[in-house]
């Protein structure tokens, strides 16, 4: 065949999202993609049931009652704001305009799949740096720019691990880039961090010509299924992006349910107090079970078994076997884990009961 795709294409794993059901299509408890425990709010849910009216029209290319909406609550200038097919339509896009054949694109061992995507994708050479105890180390990724280095992604806090750099780290780790290197900041989880040292990354943005920070509606806010992202960038970036995303990347229904989400915060309130009982519980429960759980900024926890016969491999097949889904995550380099999503209370204690009966079979 004469036609080939250009290099790094064909070095990409695709992507494979958690699973949703069991092997034999028996129904199951889906605590494997980091969904919101709680799901939309009914506010946004009756904003995309009216928008299903207007079906036959365009959405607005520029997603203007998106963009105003998110500028008004975190006082933000809208012209600076790019929304899009969720925002890993937006972390490739910037791959694709900022990274070419050759370059280099940074981020740290176990981050989210997509940076080495993307960086594939546009045949950039993917560096992935080590961390240090599962969490980012700046002084590493410091380490790994050379001149060849073109962007740096930095999921704050990182999926699947949890861990998450305070605001002072982040912008050691600005400081110590040339200005040159496009710092992007994947705030997914933002809402969910309780830690009062965080910065999202949208002061930074606002400061240098050099930092983009990313956000999405699929979190805490319920819209997965809806696929809406959005940055916050410098002036000239804004613009590179606008000029090659798709002219109607957000459809109608999504930016209309989006706004709506954005207004009902007691429903974002809600959730993040769900989230703040349920993953302490869920933690302080499996780890009497003798197991490793790490301390988590999301809305999911990170469960470390042991080699042997109670293994991640035998744990998956032994919780999916009882109806509970969970995401095996060798792929990030973890081979000896699963990433648990706080699911609601009966879906938590089911699971965390599954796991202390797992973890009681004889050898």
């Amino acid at each position: 065949m004469n036609l080939k795709p250009k290099p790094g294409i064909l070095d990409i794993t695709p992507y494979v999202g958690g699973r949703a059901e069991a092997p034999d299509g028996a129904p199951a408890v889906k605590l494997s993609s980091n969904e919101s425990a709680l799901g939309p709010s009914p506010l946004a849910v009756a904003a995309y049931e009216e928008a299903c009216r207007d079906l036959s029209f365009y959405p607005d290319g520029n997603a203007r009652i998106l963009r105003d909406a998110l500028a008004e609550l975190h006082h933000l200038d809208p012209d600076r704001i790019v929304c899009g097919n969720g925002s890993d339509e937006l972390l490739s896009l910037l791959a694709r305009i900022y990274a070419s054949a050759g370059d280099e694109v940074v981020f740290t061992e176990h981050a989210f799949l997509v940076y080495r995507i993307a960086a594939l994708a546009n045949s950039a050479v993917p560096v992935a740096v080590p961390e240090t105890d599962l969490r980012a180390d700046v002084d590493r990724i410091l380490a790994s720019i050379t001149p060849r280095t073109r962007m740096v992604y930095l999921a704050n806090p990182n999926n699947p691990t949890g861990s998450c750099l305070s605001g002072a780290e982040v912008r050691q780790l600005h400081a110590g880039l040339p200005p040159s290197v496009l710092l992007v900041i994947d705030a997914a989880y933002e809402e969910y961090v309780q830690r009062k040292d965080y910065e999202a990354g949208d002061v930074l943005v606002t400061q240098f010509d050099n930092v983009v920070m990313t956000r999405t509606f699929s979190k805490i806010y319920g819209l997965a299924g809806l696929r809406v992202g959005w940055a916050f960038c410098p002036a000239s970036v804004a613009d590179a992006l606008n000029r090659v995303r798709g002219p109607f990347n957000v459809s109608v229904p999504a930016q209309r349910a989006a706004v709506a989400a954005l207004r009902d915060r007691e429903h974002v309130a809600r959730s993040i107090a769900h989230n703040e009982t349920w993953k302490g519980w869920l933690i302080r429960s499996i780890r009497t079970s003798t197991l490793r759980v790490d301390d988590s900024e999301g809305n999911f926890v990170l469960v470390h078994f042991p080699p042997g016969a109670h293994d991640a491999k035998a744990a998956d097949a032994f919780l999916t076997a009882r109806g509970y889904i969970l995401r095996p995550v060798a792929n990030y380099g973890l081979p000896h884990c699963l990433r648990l999503t706080i699911g609601s209370e009966d879906a938590n204690r089911g699971v965390a009961a599954t796991i202390a009966d797992f973890m009681r079979q004889k050898q």
